[in-house]
């Protein structure tokens, strides 16, 4: 396990308040997404989730199978407390590694996890999400859409690098310019959708 990835750096990253990833609301396209899934007892997995702003909005919208996961207890905990007894039946919250998770889902959403694992990882992230998505499921969200000077995380890419990580293991069905990110994200997005390969 690289130090990225680790549950003591991320815990240390809430703990210090750097949390710079976190917009505070749903990912506009997110939401915009969220809006066209029918129905709403459709298996949901939002990985990496942070304070899971997508698995709330998704639960205001009454959908009921969702389980978000993540390797930092911080967030888990919060998320828990924010979500209540009752809405906790409509949304699994998991502390564990994603790697090691199991499951099959109808739609798995990315909301910067791609981007803050290094991206030695990006291969298996992609095989293990071809695992995980059920014969019809869609992987969708959003990716950074330029190389970062800084050392990561985050990390970004090309389109082309990301084309290429995902072949082999999933198809992509749409990769655009994001044409309604937040506005601190603006021009800097892609809106993706993937699936198994036929």
């Amino acid at each position: 396990m690289t130090e990225h990835l680790s549950k003591e750096y991320w815990e240390q990253r809430y703990a210090d308040g750097t949390t710079g990833w976190d917009m505070g609301v749903v990912a506009p396209a997110l939401k915009q997404y969220f809006d066209s899934i029918e129905p709403k007892d459709a298996a949901i997995l939002i990985p990496g989730c942070g304070n899971a702003w997508e698995a709330k909005y998704l639960v205001e919208q009454g959908f009921t199978n969702i389980t978000v996961i993540d390797i930092a207890e911080p967030p888990v905990n919060h998320l828990r407390e924010a979500l209540g007894v009752d809405a906790q039946q409509q949304c699994n919250v998991v502390l564990g590694d994603f790697f090691a998770h199991a499951g099959k889902y109808d739609y798995i959403i990315e909301q910067t996890f791609f981007c803050a694992i290094d991206p030695a990882l990006r291969p298996a992230y992609v095989k293990h999400m071809a695992q995980l998505l059920k014969p019809k499921g869609e992987l969708a969200g959003l990716l950074f859409k330029t190389p970062f000077d800084k050392p990561g995380p985050p990390y970004g890419g090309t389109e082309a690098e990301y084309r290429e990580v995902f072949a082999g293991s999933l198809n992509i069905i749409e990769m655009i310019p994001c044409e309604h990110s937040h506005p601190a994200r603006a021009g800097n997005e892609l809106f993706f959708r993937a699936g198994l390969l036929s």
